[in-house]
């Protein structure tokens, strides 16, 4: 009969599924959209968090827009061209990691890992957030339901990947299609009609800002420029998921992988182009606090995101423009949220098969998920989500941070490979390739790492402090795991010495009695079967009476197993026997000691409440016991058996 658990995960996750099912590899049609979610998402709130930094100063610093967007695009160009090289030598999957293991060695490798991973829980984190500030965008009644909505989000995304599902097919493709077209349509209108001089104005135009920072100059303002860069170069988050995802593409891996990774930064920088351009022309006005917004009712309406600005001033408010607008807003975030439910297992099983993370994360459950992969980066998610309160402003940069950093690990491990590949015989034209490799490769690794530096020290005290903290948390963790798992390997390898495989002198078996009834008589049938060298019965002396009721039916039944008493002071069960077992082990230390336990199994949730748990205990305790084998005689009662008479 199935436990209620066994129902409850079925009714979660659905029935068991083959092992001979097997993910099919995408077209570069499906891929591109699938795998491009999460750095194409990133349009819904670049732009956003890159006019939040330019705001600190003022209205006075939008100017800097245009220039910082240029510098944005300057990095995804970089970044696209070296990531292309990157997955054209490591195909296999891993990314950054991968290459960090084979480059950098293992310190390197697992603070790469650490990053990955955290970026992985931030991208669901931003993404829900995202998804969920776009949707009271469009209702507004929703917006003192958002953490509620937010936790919801990451709870169902996380069933569905418990059920199996796998962001794949025409279902996950057609999103970020969606979105693509209807932010290229609104681009198409709105520019348009600035062109026409029916320029869309921003339901925040007229608003001003309360400057956070005062008069920006000099130094202070070079900086804040380069910290409105960095955010800004949340754009290229996910790109490296593309490289991750290359087993997943047709053959050749390689050349399709890389096609995506340059179709995905040109979309990207078009639309981020695109929408930055627009919100400039619109006069959107968005600031990380609506009321820094002068003449903005902080008590009404929630302030909305720059895409939700744009659709409104474009389509104007209410229409079907604007809520397509919305819809595939939300939607790719959603995908992209559902393909980091994807990559960190897949990231995780290849951490826990190098045993640098548990073994559990390694295994597929039945519906071919890595459940629990998927229940942690879940967990994580929700603690991020209502650690940042489902900003998308606070969490933005130390999502930034953790893929910038990623990126600069993955990029020095490049410089390292390359180093490697010249050392070796090459053409004159296979080295000179090599070597521009190598450049591009450390540009991209030194730009990164200062982008990521930037977005530390300059939002350490907001929230940022968290990715540090979490790189090394993790780090030590693995290495904790690591050390235990080598550990544990030496310690039960065979060894050459006689003594692994001697055989014990004799067999000492003990049958454990609280009373007389069928679950004893089965486990000293059991035990008899054995034929130890030496067996008895024991029984501890907690009530006099019912010790003699008990000795005195074991002689009348005549039971040839003798039966030993020990007394029990402080009518304690667990105390008496270890103290007789751990005697015996004393008194003969190459006696082998078998103690049998009887316990009768119960068949409902409600009837373990009636009954202790004093055989379990008991088996725990003696397993911690050396030279010590527990074996537990279990004796089914007629409720697990269903549809049975019980037995009479």
């Amino acid at each position: 009969m199935p436990s209620v658990g066994d129902i409850s995960k079925r009714l979660l996750v659905g029935r068991r599924w083959a092992y001979d099912r097997v993910q099919p590899r995408l077209p570069k049609r499906v891929a591109l959209p699938v795998y491009s979610s999460d750095t194409v998402s990133s349009v819904a709130y670049a732009t956003q968090e890159m006019l939040v930094v330019l705001t600190l100063g003022g209205l006075s610093l939008l100017y800097l827009t245009p220039w910082v967007a240029a510098g944005v695009v300057v990095l995804m160009f970089v970044v696209v061209v070296s990531y292309r090289r990157l997955v054209r030598a490591y195909p296999n999957g891993g990314g950054d990691y991968e290459v960090a293991v084979r480059n950098l060695g293992e310190h390197a490798a697992l603070a790469t890992g650490a990053v990955m991973l955290t970026a992985l829980v931030l991208t669901i984190a931003v993404a829900v957030a995202a998804a969920v500030d776009n949707l009271i965008s469009a209702f507004p009644a929703l917006d003192g339901s958002m953490l509620p909505i937010a936790i919801g989000t990451v709870v169902v995304l996380a069933v569905l990947n418990l059920r199996g599902l796998r962001a794949g097919g025409v279902v996950f493709a057609a999103p970020t299609y969606l979105f693509v077209i209807s932010i290229v349509a609104m681009l198409a209108w709105g520019l348009a009609g600035a062109a026409t001089g029916d320029t869309p104005v921003a339901e925040s135009a007229e608003f001003e800002v309360a400057a956070e920072l005062g008069e920006v100059g000099g130094l202070a303002l070079v900086l804040l420029a380069l910290r409105a860069a960095a955010i800004g170069g949340v754009a290229v988050a996910g790109l490296g998921t593309i490289v991750g995802a290359a087993p997943a593409f047709r053959k050749p891996k390689r050349q399709n992988a890389a096609t995506t990774l340059l179709i995905t930064g040109v979309v990207v920088v078009v639309l981020f182009v695109g929408v930055t351009a627009l919100a400039v022309i619109a006069d959107v006005r968005y600031t990380a606090d609506a009321c820094d917004l002068v003449g903005f009712d902080c008590e009404g309406e929630p302030q909305r995101t720059v895409l939700a600005q744009l659709a409104a001033a474009v389509f104007e408010d209410g229409t079907f423009g604007f809520f397509l607008v919305q819809l595939a807003t939300v939607l790719v975030l959603l995908v992209a949220a559902l393909t980091a439910f994807e990559t960190f297992p897949m990231l995780g099983s290849i951490m826990a098969r190098q045993r640098h993370l548990p073994r559990q994360l390694h295994h597929r459950g039945d519906r071919h998920a890595f459940t629990s992969a998927v229940m942690v980066i879940a967990a994580a998610a929700v603690v991020a989500v209502i650690a940042f309160d489902v900003s998308v402003t606070r969490l933005v940069p130390p999502y930034v941070a953790s893929v910038l950093l990623g990126i600069c690990l993955g990029q020095a491990g490049m410089v390292r490979h390359w180093n490697r590949h010249l050392s070796g015989p090459l053409r004159a034209t296979e080295k000179t390739a090599a070597v521009r490799a190598r450049v591009l490769s450390g540009v991209a690794a030194v730009l990164t790492g200062v982008a990521a530096l930037v977005v530390v020290v300059s939002g350490f005290t907001g929230g940022v402090w968290v990715v540090p903290a979490a790189i090394v948390a993790l780090y030590l963790v693995m290495r904790g795991i690591r050390a235990h798992y080598v550990r544990v390997e030496t310690e039960l390898a065979v060894g050459d010495r006689s003594g692994d495989t001697l055989l014990p002198s004799r067999v000492h078996a003990i049958v454990l009695v609280s009373r007389l009834h069928k679950p004893t008589m089965r486990a000293l049938a059991y035990a008899r079967s054995s034929q130890p060298d030496l067996l008895e019965a024991v029984t501890v002396n907690i009530d006099v009476a019912e010790t003699r009721a008990l000795t005195d039916e074991w002689d009348r039944r005549g039971i040839p197993v003798p039966l030993k008493v020990l007394d029990s002071p402080y009518r304690e069960i667990n105390g008496p026997v270890l103290d007789y077992v751990n005697g015996i082990r004393r008194e003969s230390p190459r006696d082998l000691v078998v103690v049998y336990i009887p316990e009768y199994v119960l068949g409902r949730w409600w009837e373990q409440v009636l009954h202790n748990k004093s055989a379990l205990r008991l088996r725990t305790r003696l397993m911690f016991t050396p030279g010590v084998m527990v074996t537990m005689v279990p004796w089914q009662l007629h409720s697990t058996r269903a549809g049975e008479k019980p037995d009479r």
